[in-house]
């Protein structure tokens, strides 16, 4: 019997240390998204409502990906996505507010595009994260020079955004050579469950095999062991049996009961019985096995002498199975396609 360990497809995925996956991360990025909603439709100006609007859609999308796309360092894809968000984003609502600006809320896309890049940090793309960060500084330096504000101006409103971003770099440096570790560690851990539960289905499937053995061969071991003679019954008995126990090491696919009752049957009727299998029916589907298994217990129970050879044959074979039946008057020969029904009598 096989024992197998099931390992997480993700289990090398970032998310899942940090939780990103979690229901508290989903209710995060809800709570992001509602409140650059809100902010976004109390500042808005006159006229630049789908400004507003696209900027918004722009870094709500960002902080969906940022914990719903796979793979870890984040795919280029979705990398290059939210580098350009948050520069875009700020250049349309600067490119709708007055000058000067009436309030900081209004630059509110400069906070949501921080918090993208600091999480982008944390997810592999740290140089990304700052080419974005960068880019949003160098966007507000532009509006600023450009509605004669001054571009210290612009780098005095937005540079301090920098720092969460410096922080999460060096978040980044820690946490993720540790997450490579326990990525490691729950790697080694696996692998020693798997050869622990292998090591266990070994012994358990000794044990088995032991108890049925002592089942079947005890009664006729302490009969040998007696001082009167064995009779003609007890030899066939021990025939039987040892025929039993041949099939059960050379067609353990053979080795269910129906099939079992009928080979012992037919071998008490005096038919040789020669049972063979080359692990056909391991890869075989379950109605195609059962129509096989079937087919040769009904063999079996009508077999009346002669020599009745059975085998399921290695996978990729043209047949899954065939049946050979020496009599006399003969030889008859059977083959089983991969779906269970015969396909060759002859």
């Amino acid at each position: 019997m096989a024992a197998t360990v099931t390992q997480p497809e993700d289990v090398h995925d970032v998310r899942e240390l940090l939780g990103l996956r979690t229901t508290a991360a989903t209710a995060l990025v809800a709570a992001y998204v509602v409140t650059f909603a809100v902010v976004a439709s109390a500042t808005y100006p006159a006229g630049g409502i789908w400004a507003e609007i696209a900027a918004w859609l722009t870094v709500s999308i960002g902080a969906v990906a940022l914990i719903r796309a796979p793979g870890d360092p984040l795919p280029l894809i979705w990398t290059g996505y939210l580098t350009v968000a948050g520069p875009i984003a700020v250049s349309l609502v600067l490119a709708v507010v007055p000058v000067p600006i009436d309030g900081l809320l209004q630059l509110w896309p400069i906070a949501a595009s921080t918090a993208i890049y600091t999480y982008m940090c944390v997810r592999g793309r740290t140089l990304w994260a700052w080419a974005g960060m960068v880019a949003v500084v160098a966007s507000c330096m532009v509006w600023a020079e450009m509605t004669g504000q001054s571009a210290a101006y612009g780098l005095s409103m937005s540079a301090i955004n920098l720092a969460p971003v410096a922080m999460s770099t060096f978040f980044a440096l820690t946490i993720r050579p540790a997450a490579r570790d326990i990525f490691a560690l729950r790697r080694e851990t696996i692998a020693r469950a798997a050869a622990e539960a292998a090591d266990l289905a070994v012994l358990d499937e000794r044990d088995r095999q032991l108890a049925r053995l002592d089942q079947l061969a005890r009664p006729l071991l302490q009969r040998l062991t007696g001082s009167e003679p064995l009779s003609e019954q007890d030899h066939r008995a021990c025939a039987l049996l040892e025929a039993h126990l041949r099939d059960s090491l050379r067609a353990p696919a053979l080795t269910v009961p129906q099939v079992v009752s009928a080979a012992r049957a037919a071998r008490s009727r005096g038919v040789e019985v020669v049972l063979l299998d080359d692990n056909g029916l391991d890869t075989a589907i379950d109605t195609a096995r059962a129509r096989v298994l079937a087919a040769v217990a009904d063999v079996l129970e009508h077999a009346e002498s002669g020599t009745l050879t059975i085998r399921i044959l290695p996978p990729r074979r043209l047949a899954l199975a065939t049946i050979v039946h020496s009599t006399p008057d003969g030889i008859a020969r059977l083959e089983y396609g991969h779906d269970g029904r015969l396909t060759a009598p002859n």
